[in-house]
């Protein structure tokens, strides 16, 4: 976390796309006046030129209360969306697309096929993955955290470099609790814009006061290089999505802590985002209305794979990262939704929440 604020300041230190000094400062002093708060989100990105509708965009204090509410996450809801291993098999109950659970641990506990094997070290883990390979003729296994956040912590087990990878990996794995998921196979039309992971699309849904499942925005996350993970705060970056075209905007941002940087083309592939039809978004949209329904929580963030058969739940974020989306979105308060969704949480007393952090 310090090395992120580090990271930003330095980032705007050296912007050479800043507002004027008088200008930064009466933008600054008018969002602490309005929004009650000391406006240290503003050099995230809200400082920059191009940036010219800066009241648009939400405060910290609007972030957290709609992340914490009460009323837009129910305890056993978020208990469901927090714990990988549950929501999998939530999932799988209901019908709903995602990575087949192929194994498990709890610790050096390993679950797989109704059976349990206590591993010892990293050559019983070797033999545990050599056993499940032979069983289910998977080639590839991607390893998650029951409690993820930011992608972190998860990589992925090939067949071909079994040991290579458990003499990498293997202690934080038997020292976690972990779902072992099969590895999707990306649509070829994604893969053409980033083939090294998989690309994930973020759609936040909302339920307003009359039980209306509203699909509010979505962004793209694409990795750079060779990371098996997409998220922007390891260090990949986002696109916006036209819900109405179904199409990439224009150019893809970075976080600040990252460099802050616009693309209009991925780094590795020179594909040119702008315009570009996803696959299957009306499916997509589709899918994430119908998921609410079983999971109705009133403030979710599902992010979505697309596979060459469609759209898959990679997972829901019960404590979506608001912040990102309005940023993607170009300020959530122009949203028609979001003055009823302020009006609402506006009274919330952050100091009740059990947790603040964003």
């Amino acid at each position: 976390m310090a090395n992120s604020k580090k990271n930003r300041i330095y980032v705007f230190l050296k912007d050479k796309r800043k507002k004027s000094i008088p200008k930064m400062l009466k933008e600054l002093m008018y969002l602490w006046i309005t929004k009650k708060e000391i406006p240290f989100y503003y050099f995230k990105y809200l400082y920059r030129k191009e940036v010219t509708n800066y009241k648009d965009y939400l405060s910290t204090k609007e972030c957290r209360r709609i992340q914490f509410y009460p009323d837009y996450h129910k305890d056993e809801y978020v208990n469901i969306m927090a714990d990988k291993l549950k929501f999998s098999i939530f999932c799988d109950k209901n019908n709903l697309p995602i990575p087949k659970l192929i194994s498990y641990n709890l610790d050096s506990v390993f679950f797989y096929d109704g059976n349990k094997f206590p591993i010892k070290n990293k050559e019983s883990l070797i033999a545990f993955f050599n056993h499940v390979f032979q069983e289910s003729n998977y080639k590839s296994i991607f390893i998650k955290p029951l409690s993820l956040f930011g992608g972190k912590g998860c990589f992925k087990i090939d067949k071909a470099t079994l040991e290579e990878d458990i003499n990498q990996n293997g202690d934080s794995l038997i020292e976690n609790n972990c779902i072992h998921e099969e590895v999707i196979v990306q649509h070829n039309a994604i893969n053409k814009i980033h083939s090294d992971c998989i690309n994930t699309i973020r759609i936040e849904t909302y339920i307003d006061k009359k039980g209306t499942i509203h699909n509010l925005s979505g962004l793209m996350r694409f990795g750079v290089g060779n990371s098996v993970i997409d998220n922007s705060h390891a260090g990949g970056f986002f696109v916006s999505i036209d819900l109405e075209a179904g199409s990439l905007g224009n150019v893809g941002r970075q976080f600040a802590e990252f460099g802050g940087g616009k693309l209009t083309k991925h780094p590795d592939s020179d594909f040119v985002f702008g315009g570009f039809k996803l696959p299957y978004f009306k499916e997509i949209c589709d899918l994430t209305i119908k998921a609410t329904t079983y999971l109705p929580d009133r403030y979710i963030g599902w992010d979505i794979a697309i596979s060459n058969d469609g759209p898959v739940i990679i997972e829901a974020n019960e404590r979506t990262n608001v912040s990102g989306a309005d940023y993607a979105y170009g300020g959530y308060m122009k949203h028609p939704l979001f003055k009823e969704i302020i009006e609402e949480t506006k009274n919330f007393d952050l100091s009740n929440s059990y947790n603040q952090k964003i």
